[in-house]
């Protein structure tokens, strides 16, 4: 056998290789989750997956992963990136040291109620999408947490009542939020809360009243405080090299599955966000309006958190704001 024809042989065998890959990648995919079947993400996801299964003509299955159990909520950004699954979903925040578009999901008091979550989302939408793709990843959509809520064993009516607590964070600003309320940050996965609230590793955490439903906070922790933070969210994003694989017929199945999920996803996080306060307070515990005074002080240092992301992002992130406070 001389040089080109080996040459040939080696390209068809590369070439069958790379078929029989994309032929199988499009064949299932994985979809890793962090959350468990209770939380209406997981939910969404789960329409997501069958109505992708139902309307790709058998060309595509879409198996979700719930509740971190493929892939661990760390994880799964490299996982999707080093194209170990194909498909993943995250807590934008979490990936905040990757660039500064992630942080802005959990800055304090930029907005706080779906209308403006909505308005800086779509303001900040571009951007988010330029950031997945320097790791060659798609946005398919995005779908929100109620408003973040204060946990406290006692109540709370100013932030010297917070002092040198232990507050639960979860992603870079989460941690920033708790130095500037003079707390030390405590980085808890959620599925560990419970067990840090009993041995006091933690004392107080903002987050939904969706996780502390999903979580039954009121066997561990007695007052949660209004205070709309802000509003943060998932999103779910696609290798794109899987998703280019496809035929332009199931690459549209995908698009118009993802739409309808974001738009079940805001919805759902409007519904929740009245729905699981209420569970919160039938289950016994205590649910109050923030006080004046703790209003005045958390939004102080939601402008400095504002400041110090809009440093950090430059340009870009003087734009996205300016956009957002246009509309």
């Amino acid at each position: 056998m001389n040089f080109l024809t080996r040459s040939l042989v080696t390209l068809c065998v590369s070439a069958l290789t790379v078929a029989s890959f994309t032929a199988s990648a499009a064949d299932r995919w994985d979809f890793p989750t962090p959350y468990g079947d209770g939380t209406h993400h997981t939910q969404v996801a789960r329409s997501f997956a069958e109505e992708v299964n139902a309307k790709s003509n058998g060309k595509l299955t879409i198996k979700v992963h719930s509740g971190g159990s493929l892939i661990k909520h760390p994880e799964i950004h490299r996982a999707v990136k080093s194209r170990q699954v194909q498909i993943g979903e995250v807590f934008i925040g979490r990936l905040g040291n990757n660039a500064p578009i992630f942080k802005l999901d959990n800055i304090p008091f930029l907005a706080t109620d779906f209308d403006g979550a909505e308005k800086l989302y779509k303001a900040s939408k571009k951007e988010l999408e330029k950031a997945l793709d320097k790791d060659k990843l798609m946005l398919l959509y995005a779908a929100p947490w109620p408003a973040q809520d204060l946990y406290t064993q006692k109540s709370v009516a100013s932030l010297s009542d917070l002092k040198g607590l232990k507050m639960r964070a979860y992603s870079p600003t989460t941690s920033r939020l708790a130095d500037l309320m003079d707390t030390t940050p405590v980085n808890i996965p959620f599925s560990d809360v419970a067990q840090a609230f009993t041995t006091n590793a933690i004392d107080a955490m903002i987050t939904s009243p969706s996780t502390g439903v999903n979580g039954q906070s009121w066997d561990y922790i007695s007052n949660f405080t209004t205070i709309h933070a802000w509003i943060p969210k998932n999103m779910t994003f696609v290798n794109k090299r899987f998703f280019d694989g496809l035929d332009k017929e199931t690459q549209q199945v995908i698009l118009t599955a993802a739409a309808n999920a974001e738009k079940k996803g805001w919805a759902l996080g409007r519904q929740l966000a009245v729905e699981d306060t209420a569970t919160l307070k039938k289950n016994g515990m205590t649910v109050a309006e923030p006080t004046e005074k703790l209003q005045t002080e958390m939004r102080a240092i939601g402008e400095v958190m504002v400041t110090e992301w809009l440093q950090e992002a430059g340009q870009t992130g003087i734009n996205i704001v300016n956009e957002f406070n246009a509309q």
